[in-house]
């Protein structure tokens, strides 16, 4: 009989992340704001969850990057 293998949780988070940021790009090629910009927010904290997960410093610092332009870039809209 074969042993169920678990999924990591970090695993889970990141391909989590990674199915949504393409959904931002979508929303975003269909002018659909404010929802792409919320669709990168939960893809940018799920990816700097990871970050934190793995102790990967630049991840984090890509991640907090990418939201302080997304935000930046938001409000003078």
């Amino acid at each position: 009989m074969k042993a169920v293998q678990r999924i990591a949780p970090v695993d889970s988070v990141k391909w989590v992340g990674t199915a949504v940021q393409p959904v931002g790009y979508g929303l975003t090629g269909m002018n659909l704001k404010p929802w792409s910009v919320y669709a990168f927010i939960i893809g940018i904290a799920l990816w700097f969850a990871v970050g934190l997960m793995w102790k990967d410093s630049a991840i984090m610092v890509v991640h907090v990057g990418a939201f302080i332009s997304l935000v930046a870039g938001y409000l003078s809209a």
